[in-house]
């Protein structure tokens, strides 16, 4: 088979090296810049919009990452009109010769409600959380990418919030062969970390050991884990799911700030979401740098 590199842009060669620490001050940068009233709530199909993929394409690119960007058309919930939006990707390969050609996935989706009337929807835990976590794990996964044996691909889907529709279009428009995925972790919704420091996810079960090896990563990262078998969920792992790939949802639980305009940086544990961030990283590489057994196994 073809590198898996060939269906990325390869970046030039930069001096900026990915840091090995995943810190609350990164992550804050992140959010801060998406929840910003400039990009008024990151609705599909706006100049906003555009202005978040290109800043995630850049973090990509400074951190060595190579990325290509997926163009497709979202309809539109509220008026049923049709807008262009993207996924974008990130690529790091793994380095055994033939595991390589298995990829896992990690996912978050950058969009939003948008603005109601006068009204910005900020969506900093949903899921402005989920994609600085995104981009700050995988900096750290490229930091360490000599460890690797399987591929990592990193995606920040559009249109999530308009039907999961970003990840639909990847599912059925893969840049590897759909068999070749083995699992897919996404985030939505990571900036509330509670005082019990619980860590939601359901899926674990769709994948061998799945379960006793979330569990087993909760102490040593200092959080929680609540493990559900199966639970699959609503978000974009769901589109994973229904083409027979193992996931794991992952989320810090509901709060009173959902889908409202006061969904803000205020009200996000931004340390705990430190912890969150490297509860996943770990669990990625714990797979990724192994040769566990990966195959899908599926819940009721």
């Amino acid at each position: 088979m073809k590198s898996l590199l060939f269906f990325f842009l390869l970046i030039l060669s930069s001096t900026v090296f990915a840091q090995e620490e995943i810190t609350e001050q990164e992550l804050k940068k992140h959010i801060e810049f998406l929840t910003a009233d400039e990009l008024k709530g990151r609705y599909p199909g706006t100049s906003e919009n555009d202005s978040v993929v290109n800043y995630l394409v850049n973090d990509f690119r400074k951190n060595q990452i190579s990325v290509l960007i997926q163009e497709f058309e979202a309809l539109m919930r509220k008026d049923s009109s049709k807008a262009k939006t993207y996924n974008v990707l990130g690529l790091i390969q793994g380095q055994d010769s033939i595991l390589k050609n298995e990829v896992l996935v990690l996912g978050a989706h950058y969009d939003h409600l948008g603005m109601k009337g006068d009204s910005i929807y900020h969506g900093a835990d949903d899921n402005a959380s989920g994609i600085a976590a995104l981009l700050e794990i995988a900096e750290k996964i490229k930091a360490h990418q000599q460890d690797l044996k399987r591929s990592v691909i990193f995606i920040a889907f559009g249109a999530e919030e308009q039907g999961l529709l970003g990840s639909q279009f990847f599912v059925e428009n893969p840049i590897v062969p759909i068999e070749q995925i083995k699992l897919m972790v996404n985030m939505d919704m990571v900036g509330h970390l509670n005082k019990e420091k619980h860590v939601y996810m359901g899926g674990a079960g769709t994948f061998p050991n799945g379960v006793e090896l979330m569990e087993s990563l909760g102490e040593p990262n200092q959080v929680t884990p609540i493990v559900h078998a199966g639970s699959v969920g609503g978000s974009d792992h769901v589109s994973f799911y229904q083409k027979g790939i193992s996931v794991l949802g992952i989320h810090t639980g509901g709060h009173d700030h959902y889908h409202q305009p006061t969904d803000t940086i205020e009200h996000l544990n931004l340390p705990g979401e430190v912890k969150v961030a490297n509860y996943i990283y770990q669990a990625l590489m714990e797979i990724a740098s192994s040769e566990r057994e990966l195959k899908f196994i599926k819940q009721d």
